[in-house]
């Protein structure tokens, strides 16, 4: 064998293994190991995906409608749930809507209706007044609201909130952690398959976190 076709054969079997496929994805490549796993929240035999994200991020918003898709598709396999940066600190209005709608059992609800005041409507939720505003707007009680909103355990996740992304790692939005131990974001993807298309990163992106699950379940197995 020439050395010209010799070097050819071996350029594309890095550039194979630089480019993971979204189906067989590779560590360090389309996801991370977090350094420290972290408690998983879930019925046993399921397995916990929790996507991290803002109100006011543009690409959760764009993201919103396959990621709906995705969780329909999952079954009983799957327990997701929802973690809000504190994008301002201890004090993160947009955070502390989302703890006050959960702690009452309605963010499920209403996630979409919060995401269109910020991007559709154009009226963004940036103080405890603005909350309250939506809040009475959209349905909910004023007095309940203003409890669970000042409430000791709604507070406390607030203020630890800060910790809780910080054990997890992530520094951006969205980014989703598969049974507390693996991370990956389109932005993973789209800087290892940079000739990808954003729907196709999307789609890349969905096809990590099967893969992942799929990786938890048969981990099981074994």
């Amino acid at each position: 064998m020439s050395f010209i076709k010799l070097s050819v054969i071996v350029c594309a079997f890095i550039s194979s293994i630089a480019m993971a496929s979204p189906v067989t994805p590779q560590k360090g490549v389309d996801y991370l190991g977090l350094s420290s796993p972290q408690e998983v929240k879930t019925a046993p035999g399921k397995v916990e995906v929790i996507e991290f994200f803002m109100y006011h991020c543009p690409a959760c918003n764009a993201l919103e409608p396959d990621l709906a898709e995705w969780i329909k598709r999952q079954g009983d396999k799957v327990t997701f749930r929802r973690i809000h940066l504190p994008y301002h600190g201890p004090k993160d209005a947009e955070a502390h809507l989302f703890l006050t709608l959960d702690a009452l059992g309605l963010e499920q609800n209403l996630h979409a209706k919060v995401l269109e005041a910020w991007h559709q409507n154009h009226q963004p939720l940036r103080t405890d007044e603005d909350n309250l505003e939506w809040a009475i707007k959209n349905g909910i009680d004023k007095t309940k609201f203003i409890d669970a909103y000042n409430s000791f355990s709604v507070t406390t996740s607030l203020t630890r909130l800060a910790k809780v992304v910080e054990n997890y790692e992530v520094n951006s939005t969205p980014t989703f952690v598969v049974n507390g131990r693996y991370l990956t974001n389109s932005s993973m993807l789209a800087e290892s398959n940079p000739k990808m298309s954003r729907g196709e990163v999307t789609q890349a992106t969905f096809q990590v976190i099967d893969a992942l699950v799929a990786n938890v379940l048969k981990e099981r197995t074994k």
